[in-house]
């Protein structure tokens, strides 16, 4: 099942096209990374598919809902944390979530249960009588985190929740991402942060006004890079290198500081007999270690081979 369809999404700002032709699909309960830089139509999609702003053509549904036709319907299943959330500084933390919480149509012995539990759950609770104002970043954060979830979300966009924190509270927003996925949630995860990507997204769309690639992390660092080994010797590795290039499953070896970087279409299986070779023939081996490209040398060479052509994020 699909939290997230859409068939040829466009949004055209006069002669600019914002996003182009978009077509995806996102399974419910995992976390989807969107990822591109700035000004590639990142922000107007979640405008479009939070029914914020209209399409130009195409078609989409959110939580089995219709874009255009059953707006209200996606309200109710969407909750969204903007960059930049708007939250009152002169009311305390209760008070700005109860006030959402009744704009979500909670009534009032819902809204204070949810406010409770959400500020429970982040750890807000004993600050819940403080002004938002004397809050640090990361509290800020968490309580905007709080407010989007207020109204039960089957569907969640994020963007950038963890810019600017901390590393200790980036990271207990990272595991209650985490959280909300295990309790089924669909995470919809915009950020310029690929180490997060990498370790929180099931998918990663690499979108520049147009789709690039959707696929699983690993599957897009073995489709642009391939897959590999780096063997550490003792000795001169350029001595092993037409040792190694003779066996047929290598598709490529390169000597590089005292180590073989060797690409394989299955490591796993193929690394015992490698490592044979090169044992039998006297090398002696220092340790051996998967290669892994980061994600953003996938995202650097992708997003590198289309021209930018537009002005907003």
């Amino acid at each position: 099942m699909n939290a997230i369809e859409t068939v040829g999404l466009t949004r055209a700002f006069g002669e600019r096209i914002a996003v182009d032709n978009l077509t995806l699909q996102v399974p419910a309960g995992s976390v989807f990374g969107f990822i591109g830089p700035n000004g590639a139509g990142k922000t107007t999609t979640v405008r479009l598919l939070t029914a914020l702003i209209a399409t130009t053509s195409g078609t989409a549904t959110v939580a089995g809902h219709r874009l255009g036709t059953e707006n209200d319907a996606v309200h109710r299943a969407t909750g969204i944390l903007t960059e930049t959330p708007g939250l009152y500084e002169r009311l305390s933390c209760w008070q700005n979530l109860f006030f959402f919480a009744q704009l979500y149509d909670l009534d009032a012995t819902r809204a204070a249960q949810q406010v409770e539990r959400y500020l429970q759950m982040l750890g807000l609770w004993d600050r819940r009588h403080e002004d938002v104002g004397s809050l640090s970043k990361g509290m800020r954060q968490k309580l905007a985190i709080a407010r989007a979830l207020l109204h039960e979300p089957s569907v969640l966009f994020l963007d950038e929740p963890t810019a600017n924190l901390d590393p200790e509270t980036a990271r207990m927003v990272r595991d209650f991402i985490k959280e909300l996925r295990e309790g089924g949630r669909t995470i919809f995860l915009t950020t310029h942060n690929l180490p997060e990507v990498d370790e929180l997204c099931d998918l990663v769309c690499i979108f520049k006004q147009r789709l690039l690639r959707l696929d699983s992390p690993a599957n897009l660092r073995n489709e642009i890079f391939g897959r590999g080994t780096r063997i550490r010797l003792n000795d001169d590795p350029r001595r092993w290198v037409q040792t190694v290039r003779e066996l047929p499953f290598v598709n490529g070896v390169e000597a590089q500081d005292h180590s073989l970087l060797i690409q394989l279409d299955d490591p796993d299986e193929q690394n015992p007999f490698l490592l044979e070779r090169l044992v039998s023939n006297g090398a002696r081996v220092q340790y051996v270690e998967q290669v892994k490209p980061s994600l953003e040398e996938v995202y650097l060479t992708l997003v590198g081979t289309v021209p930018n052509e537009a002005n907003e994020k």
